[in-house]
């Protein structure tokens, strides 16, 4: 547990000082109860109860008076929260080492059939956008809550030729910052033209820290290395700068092999240094599936870790709440015992 203010932990000393005062004052009540000449009188107007009662509500007191110090320290704790996700880009390699058979039934069935699973398990509130990349990306289907409409889309994917991974990871990022004027001109090959008169000017890009951006997330599968596109870690860089996180998955042959099917063959090898240093970049993580169940249990656990997240939150209220309560139950008992507040 941390403090926002921890100066206000000094103010924890004056516990000591109000136990000392109280024993203070038992000692001078017990030395004044000595003057009567009849104790027995004392001890029949106090009671059995008044023995270990009378200190009940004062010990609760000074703990309500511990929680709320403790809570002007405004302390701070990681915990488990709903995921604030509302946007989630689905960034799929579709080249045609997808069609290869070491992952039954092959590459690509396995990973739609587990990406629809993914999208069934995440909540309806969530937006799904897809995006296929091969030697170019395109946006299969735009951000939507239409979980059909999303199945639809992963079932159109084209095998082609080509891996560009930081195609993908880049159209991803225009896909959920479509007002950001993101550069595109590497992925379609076209310069881009300047503004025309009158248009709006280009708004201005601060970075902010890698992962901060809660509202959307970024999942990349891909069995291969980059053919072609821009660099998967000047993307993976400009995704880190506008605080997106892209979770990126490996799937099929780790160390290379020659793939052949339908009259002609391919040399094919995930290149897994690349996806590990784009989840790195981005505060993500990797993953590795090598069969289809692999790719299920990646999925699955994606599924649980956008739903809820783990972050440091200020709980001063809760520390406020509960002495809070003590005040009221140390009040309370003391009116019941003795009729009054003491």
């Amino acid at each position: 547990m941390t403090f926002v203010w921890p100066e206000m932990l000094w103010a924890l000393v004056a516990i000591p000082l109000m136990i000392l005062a109280y024993v203070w004052l038992l000692r001078r009540r017990k030395k004044t109860t000595l003057r009567y000449a009849n104790l027995s009188l004392v001890k029949e107007a106090m009671g059995k109860r008044g023995a270990w009662r009378r200190h009940v509500p004062p010990v609760l007191m000074l703990l309500a008076i511990s929680a709320l110090l403790l809570a002007a320290a405004r302390p701070a704790a990681i915990i488990t929260l709903p995921s604030q996700q509302e946007t989630i880009v689905l960034a799929i390699d579709v080249s045609g080492s997808m069609r290869a058979a070491d992952v039954l039934p092959n590459r690509m069935v396995a990973a739609q059939e587990a990406a629809k699973a993914f999208v069934a398990d995440l909540p309806r509130s969530v937006r799904i956008a897809v995006v296929s990349f091969a030697g170019a990306a395109a946006v299969v289907q735009a951000p939507t809550l239409s979980r059909e409409d999303v199945v639809a889309a992963i079932d159109r994917f084209q095998l082609q030729r080509g891996t560009a991974i930081g195609s993908g990871i880049v159209l991803s990022l225009a896909t959920l910052f479509p007002e950001a004027g993101i550069d595109l001109s590497q992925i379609t090959g076209q310069r881009e033209m300047p503004p025309a008169p009158g248009d709006k000017p280009r708004p201005e890009f601060t970075p902010v820290s890698p992962g901060s951006y809660p509202s959307a997330a970024i999942i990349l599968l891909t069995d291969g290395q980059r053919t072609t596109g821009p660099d998967p870690l000047e993307a993976a860089k400009m995704a880190a700068d506008r605080g997106v996180r892209v979770y990126t998955v490996g799937v099929g042959t780790k160390d290379g092999e020659t793939i052949g099917f339908e009259g002609w063959s391919m040399r094919v090898r995930l290149d897994e240094e690349t996806l590990k240093n784009i989840a790195n970049i981005t505060r993500a993580d990797y993953f590795y599936a090598g069969t289809a169940a692999d790719l299920k249990k990646v999925y699955q656990g994606l599924s649980t870790r956008l739903v809820v997240e783990k972050k440091e939150t200020e709980v001063s209220a809760l520390f406020a709440a509960f002495g809070a309560l003590l005040v009221l139950l140390s009040a309370g008992l003391s009116v019941w015992w003795f009729g009054r507040v003491a």
